[in-house]
């Protein structure tokens, strides 16, 4: 099995999260590091992907202020979504041309390598088990990347959005943990007006740490991508942090 480094920084604010990501994916190109997991919350911060449409923002700069809430531009793909505390973010920098491609897929002739698409489905097979694990059924919606509620009308559970550079990952999934949602108020979700957000603590009625969702989550994407915990950790620069 290929190993897999876990970084668990904490409390980030977006941009120096992005400036961590950008050292990942340059050393993990340079073959420095092997496949890194970044597990972290964020500061209340609404991002705009590369589809972003400004009409899925409904708040002015007058109440996301009052809210503390940032606005950052970023280049994942997607519309509009939102981090925030009670929410685990997951930033996978995997070098997919070096991927074997999950169990769970169907097999593709002539192709080893895991492709952006398929690794997108992956991510939600990690968070669909993860759901799984808290008690609660979950699916994917066709046509709708993500991960929703099995119970309609379906509620998102997990927001995810990818950005891949000479096959290099970046960005992630976003899981919502605990039961702080307000925020979510502010933007029309990945631009979907017909489904709400939930969490884990509101669909469950239990009161979820995101130590113990992280736990789930690292047992998961191990098993998903068929990965080993690397024997070292790795070393970042944290001075923005």
């Amino acid at each position: 099995m290929q190993p897999l480094a876990i970084l668990e920084p904490g409390r980030m604010g977006y941009a120096p999260a992005g400036a961590l990501q950008q050292e990942l994916v340059r050393r993990r190109a340079a073959g420095e590091i092997p496949d890194t997991l970044v597990l972290l919350e964020h500061a209340p911060v609404i991002t705009l992907g590369r589809n972003a449409k400004a009409q899925n923002l409904l708040a002015g700069a007058a109440e996301l202020a009052a809210r503390g809430v940032e606005v950052a531009e970023c280049d994942r793909g997607g519309d509009v979504t939102y981090h925030g505390p009670g929410q685990l973010v997951g930033y996978p920098i995997l070098d997919l041309r070096a991927s074997a491609r999950p169990a769970f897929l169907p097999p593709k002739a002539g192709r080893l390598e895991l492709g952006p698409v398929e690794y997108v489905r992956a991510l939600e097979e990690v968070l669909i088990r993860v759901a799984g694990d808290a008690g609660l059924a979950a699916r994917r919606i066709p046509g709708l990347t993500g991960v929703w509620t099995a119970q309609e009308p379906a509620r998102k559970l997990a927001a995810i959005g990818i950005h891949v550079a000479r096959g290099i990952t970046s960005h992630g999934f976003a899981l919502n943990v605990r039961d702080e949602l307000a925020n979510f108020g502010l933007i029309v979700p990945c631009g979907i007006h017909a489904r709400g957000v939930t969490s884990l603590a509101r669909e469950s009625g239990r009161a979820w740490t995101l130590a113990e969702a992280a736990a789930l989550v690292k047992l998961r994407f191990l098993e998903v991508f068929a990965r080993e915990l690397a024997a070292a950790a790795i070393s970042w620069d944290d001075k923005s942090s």
